[in-house]
């Protein structure tokens, strides 16, 4: 008889002790569940950001380094004159394939400067556009492209023995083939020339030479 008591005894506590026993291991559970999960979710987000730091810190970086201005829209889409096709050529037969600078490439062909020009390393062109040399009376400009040393002494002007980023244009001053001084100023996507010619479409790409398209022709002071 004392048996059995002992046994049920047994028994009934067991019973009581179980189902505590299993709501400790299913609340350990869970919580371990959601330590995974929030774990999963802290290490997804981790990543999610980095990847989308890294994104646009890249992104703003290749953007910094792409032609702007209002005038990059006038450049072709596709083929030799295009931005693409113009990173492949050296400068004088770059701006032949851009048709808003066939004025210019007539004058470095009368001046007798295309080879000179294929053929320099890192230099930095400022190039007027045919609206830039419009804005020359006809009588001055023809009598200009049909003077070989005064239309040398004019487009060499145009020439930085350096490549010139848009950061270098904020405030400088540099010697220029000709031999005398151009300076720049500006920020952003907008800069000037002399204080007079505005770049249009700046950090253009070629093969040897990074250009800078201007809407007023520069003149030496002598």
């Amino acid at each position: 008889m004392n048996t059995r008591i002992r046994r049920t005894t047994g028994l009934l506590a067991a019973a009581a002790v179980l189902p505590l026993v299993m709501t400790a291991c299913s609340s350990g559970s869970s919580d371990s569940g959601k330590a995974d999960s929030a774990s999963t979710t802290a290490g997804s987000a981790a990543k999610s950001g980095g990847d989308m730091g890294g994104s646009s810190a890249s992104a703003s970086a290749s953007s910094m380094d792409q032609p702007f201005g209002p005038g990059c829209s006038s450049v072709p889409k596709d083929g030799a004159g295009s931005f693409d096709g113009m990173a492949k050529d050296p400068v004088a037969t770059a701006a032949s394939n851009n048709p808003a600078l066939s004025t210019l490439v007539t004058a470095v062909k009368k001046a007798g400067l295309v080879d000179t020009l294929n053929n320099a390393q890192n230099i930095t062109v400022f190039a007027p556009t045919n609206d830039a040399f419009a804005k020359i009376p006809k009588a001055t400009l023809d009598k200009v492209l049909n003077d070989k040393a005064q239309l040398t002494k004019i487009l060499t002007y145009h020439v930085v023995g350096q490549k010139l980023t848009p950061k270098d244009l904020e405030n400088g001053s540099f010697t220029t083939l000709e031999k005398s001084k151009l300076t720049t100023s500006g920020s952003g996507q907008s800069y000037t020339v002399n204080d007079s010619a505005k770049v249009v479409c700046g950090n253009v790409k070629t093969a040897n030479a990074n250009v800078y398209i201007i809407d007023t022709v520069l003149m030496p002071k002598s």
